[in-house]
């Protein structure tokens, strides 16, 4: 399922043909990398290590990314733990859950960051709730039932 949602989410993002790793872990390993890479000794819940973005330097500008075979995006590391907790807490599927810190975890990777300021978090923020809208209209097209039945299908 996370496989295709990250394949729908970079084809509606015009980044279907760049590369993107997504693993996902329990609290102790997340707890362990946050604690390495953010220097914050607790479990969260999506971390993203962007290949886009030169050490010390800009981010990347999503506009500008190109999609190709070459452009590794990065690594989208989520916690399946906390995705599960949540989804408790918010009153939503575990796989919406997860669909929802994957669209987080990419944008960071591409170049939005909700902590740069109140203006981008609203853009990342209202970003994130389009392209949630766009996978889950998708995966409600899927799963509804045709209004024909098979035989009707078949015999035009």
């Amino acid at each position: 399922m996370v496989r295709r949602d990250a394949a729908r989410l970079l084809g509606a993002m015009g980044l279907g043909r760049c590369e993107l790793s997504i693993i996902v872990v329990d609290d102790a390993t997340i707890r362990g990398l946050n604690r390495e890479f953010r220097g914050k000794d607790t479990p969260t819940d999506v971390l993203s290590f962007s290949q886009l973005e030169e050490a010390g330097g800009l981010p990347p500008n999503p506009a500008e990314i190109a999609n190709s075979p070459r452009t590794v995006l990065g690594d989208v590391v989520i916690s399946i733990d906390t995705a599960i907790c949540q989804a408790e807490e918010f009153e939503v599927t575990p796989a919406a859950r997860l669909r929802r810190l994957l669209i987080h975890g990419v944008l960071h990777l591409i170049g939005y960051d909700h902590e740069r300021s109140l203006a981008e978090a609203r853009r990342m923020f209202a970003r994130e709730r389009e392209l949630e809208a766009s996978l889950a209209s998708w995966s409600e097209r899927r799963a509804s039932p045709s209004r024909r039945s098979r035989k009707e299908r078949t015999s035009r």
